[in-house]
């Protein structure tokens, strides 16, 4: 396969903090001989292990880059045992136009893995990831949230894999962020995925969610603040934090287990959400209502849930259209868990 077309300017094998790009050539019509580029943060110290950290994976979603950027510009070598890489906003096109997919070639990168070196913007970016930075990585934290068109409980996630060894470091270090809930997750579209990616290549990989409808709050990003120093410190990268006075971090375990816990929209219309999110459903219950926009007089179409469950992710904002998830339920496993570090 030939060489990838992105070249980082920071030295990966260097000690210390650098802040640089990975540069990315694209020529357009306002720059001919322009680049993408990728801002990006090496911090090492030693030969320790090393993780990495991502945002922006869709460019409408903020607790990452918020979260990432900080730990950037504060992170200091000398706290560091092994190396930290910190791409804040992975899909840079797309973070610049606040769009989930690139305005450049309309690439969800998230979809796009493993990519292609001689691809567009987005498959080269995937390509880069895949080739180059998983396999310096023995962490991968990759911070999510809604964007505009979802809104979330905030948890932290991982898939189901099959190798048990890998599956239990995985749930280690989830209870390590410790959101508020921690979520065993199913998907129903897991083509192209980078998790999927970093899983194959054995990597310890934890998700999130935090929130959504195309914002952050100063909640949201705390807890993705704190989310990453517990995840780093349960890599052995950085020490603990110290607990406050009286502080127990726990979290509550949610799993998916089946397409039963998804409800989508066959209509079009206004939404009218019946439960909020955190909210306990039993199966039958009214989820929500989508009422006709093209005429007064029609009754609405009910989505009832096929589960019982936890209401853990819900359509954001108020016009859905067919095809849209409406809700998603999850059954709650274990609440109170204390956290893994």
């Amino acid at each position: 396969m030939r060489a990838s077309p992105i070249s980082p300017t920071v030295d990966f094998d260097a000690d210390g903090v650098q802040h640089g790009f990975l540069k990315l050539p694209y020529s357009r019509d306002d720059s001919a001989w322009g680049a993408v580029m990728i801002p990006i943060t090496v911090i090492r110290r030693g030969d320790g292990p090393t993780a990495l950290l991502t945002g922006g994976n869709h460019g409408d979603e903020y607790e990452g880059p918020i979260a990432l950027a900080k730990l950037a510009s504060t992170l200091r070598a000398e706290d560091v045992n092994g190396r930290v890489i910190i791409v804040p906003f992975m899909n840079y096109p797309a973070f610049r136009a606040g769009t989930r997919i690139s305005p450049v070639d309309a690439g969800n990168l998230n979809r796009s893995f493993p990519g292609k070196p001689d691809g567009t913007v987005t498959e080269k970016i995937a390509d880069y990831f895949q080739r180059h930075l998983l396999p310096l990585a023995d962490f991968v934290l990759d911070i999510h949230a809604g964007g505009r068109t979802l809104d979330f409980l905030p948890f932290a996630a991982i898939h189901v894999l099959n190798d048990a060894t890998q599956q239990s470091r995985c749930e280690a270090a989830m209870r390590a962020f410790c959101a508020p809930y921690s979520m065993r997750m199913l998907e129903l579209d897991s083509i192209g995925l980078y998790d999927s990616a970093a899983e194959d290549a054995g990597k310890v990989f934890v998700s999130t969610e935090l929130g959504g409808g195309g914002t952050s709050t100063a909640q949201s990003v705390a807890i993705a603040e704190r989310g990453v120093h517990g995840f780093l410190a349960y890599a052995g990268i950085v020490e603990k934090a110290p607990a406050q006075a009286g502080e127990v971090r726990t979290t509550t375990l949610l799993d998916m287990p089946d397409g039963s816990c998804y409800t989508t929209s066959e209509h079009s219309g206004l939404l009218e959400m019946c439960r909020d999110l955190g909210e306990p459903v039993k199966a039958g219950d009214v989820l929500a209502r989508v009422h006709d926009i093209a005429r007064t007089g029609a009754a609405p179409f009910e989505y009832r849930a096929k589960r019982d469950g936890l209401l853990a992710a819900r359509h954001f904002p108020g016009l859905v259209q067919t095809g849209d998830t409406v809700a998603v339920l999850a059954d709650v496993i274990e609440r109170n868990l204390p956290a893994g570090v």
